[in-house]
């Protein structure tokens, strides 16, 4: 592949480590947060096991940071989540909500807390930079809300914890689950924290310097060698395995926190005011009208996740959609994350999905699916 000649034009940019990851293999990109991300490095399947059995180091520069600093950073952020925040310590993340004045999602990024006063919020897929700055201007707080010079790798996989000490030491193994730390890697300024979108044992690389997103790659790469790794992409069958949201899919501005089970998000009880919360306690005394299930679709294995929403039928009448699916290898079935209406959303129960090969079968059943108490990536 040419890099000089791939692209759409100026308007999306590419990320420090878009050069490093067409020389390693990526075959693809698509579009996220205004930037290229990798989605091709061969065999889905393949790195869905490079994964699960090794180590893949991804692109995720995309994870767009939204910084927020000043006097009253720590309570503007409290006002764009409903989670909790009074008990988050300097260098501690957590996975939040941000959610409009009806409750609707905007994102569900991670936050991070770097100092007393100053947080990152890592993004999923929405232009909260936009939001934040547009909240901040008539909410009387004196903040600085920018976006910083960052770019994420993420490192994933049982054996990402080997080559995190080969390359940073002995001491970097004490850093907890949905923790950070400040780490320099020969020069190299870095944030390094024990997230990830795999539910797999994993870390978040920040680089602070994007000039050196080429040398960080090759560094990485070149360590993690010896231990399997492999260049890869973010795994759509692990992620679905792990019941892991992807916004604009399983969740959307039209969705709720209680639709997803995601009530330990919510806090409607603290002092605090945040934006939604007489929406969302409202959604939550008069109850929801529809919930994310689980799907085992009984069909033939499916050759790559869904591109569009598959309906879902029960007694010939509509009563949903299905918003992830893939077939996954190590449980050799289809699974699927759907949106059903709230009557319909019993563990156990048959419905009928419309696939673009016809309708199926597929049975309504718990997720996540694989390692539900997230016992991988919290060891």
């Amino acid at each position: 592949m040419d890099t000089e000649d791939f692209g759409f034009g100026t308007q999306i940019r590419k990320s420090p480590y878009f050069d490093a990851t067409v020389r390693w293999g990526a075959k693809g990109f698509s579009v996220y947060n205004h930037m290229y991300i990798p989605r091709d490095f061969g065999d889905p399947e393949q790195n869905f096991w490079n994964l699960v059995n090794d180590a893949i180091l991804c692109d995720v520069a995309v994870e767009r940071q939204v910084e927020i600093t000043g006097p009253d950073a720590a309570k503007f952020v409290q006002m764009l989540t409903p989670r909790d925040l009074s008990k988050m310590a300097v260098g501690q993340c957590k996975y939040i909500l941000i959610t409009n004045a009806e409750g609707g999602i905007l994102n569900d990024p991670i936050l991070l807390r770097l100092a007393e006063n100053h947080f990152w919020i890592s993004l999923a897929d929405s232009d909260i930079l936009l939001w934040a700055q547009g909240v901040a201007v008539h909410s009387g707080m004196d903040v600085s809300i920018c976006e910083p010079d960052v770019s994420p790798l993420q490192l994933q996989g049982p054996k990402s914890g080997e080559i995190m000490q080969a390359l940073f030491g002995d001491s970097i193994m004490d850093l907890k689950y949905y923790w950070l730390r400040e780490v320099d890697l020969d020069g190299i300024p870095l944030i390094v924290s024990r997230t990830g979108w795999s539910s797999e044992l994993g870390y978040e690389l920040y680089l602070r310097d994007g000039l050196q997103g080429d040398v960080l790659w090759e560094r990485i790469m070149a360590t993690g060698m010896a231990f399997g790794l492999k260049p890869g992409h973010t795994s759509s069958i692990r992620r679905i395995e792990g019941g892991m949201l992807s916004y604009h899919a399983d969740a959307d501005i039209k969705t709720n926190p209680f639709e997803l089970g995601f009530d330990r998000l919510v806090n409607l009880d603290m002092d605090a005011d945040f934006i939604g919360k007489a929406a969302l306690r409202r959604i939550k005394d008069e109850g929801v009208s529809r919930q994310q299930v689980g799907l085992i679709i009984d069909c033939d294995p499916m050759k790559g996740p869904n591109t569009t929403f598959w309906a879902i039928n029960k007694d010939g009448t509509n009563i949903g959609k299905v918003t992830s699916a893939v077939y996954s290898p190590r449980l050799e079935r289809n699974i699927a994350l759907a949106m059903v209406t709230a009557d319909c959303a019993v563990i156990g129960s048959e419905v009928e999905v419309i696939t673009p090969s016809g309708p199926t079968r597929a049975m309504v059943v718990e997720r996540p699916f694989y390692d539900p108490k997230k016992s991988l990536a919290a060891a």
